[in-house]
């Protein structure tokens, strides 16, 4: 029950924080590199740390 509850406060989460950044890229083109960098480091971080506990 906890898990649906979770999946579901966390969807609206990530697609508001997506689109954020969405708006942010269209509106400042030029920050659209480092913007794409970061999300990169952030997914790598994650992808290690899920994968570590998983062990």
């Amino acid at each position: 029950m906890i898990w649906a509850l979770l999946l579901l406060a966390l969807v609206p989460l990530v697609l508001f924080i997506g689109a954020g950044l969405a708006y942010v890229v269209w509106r400042h083109p030029s920050l659209a590199t480092p913007l794409g960098v970061a999300c990169t480091a952030v997914t790598l971080l994650v992808t290690v740390a899920l994968a570590l506990t998983r062990r």
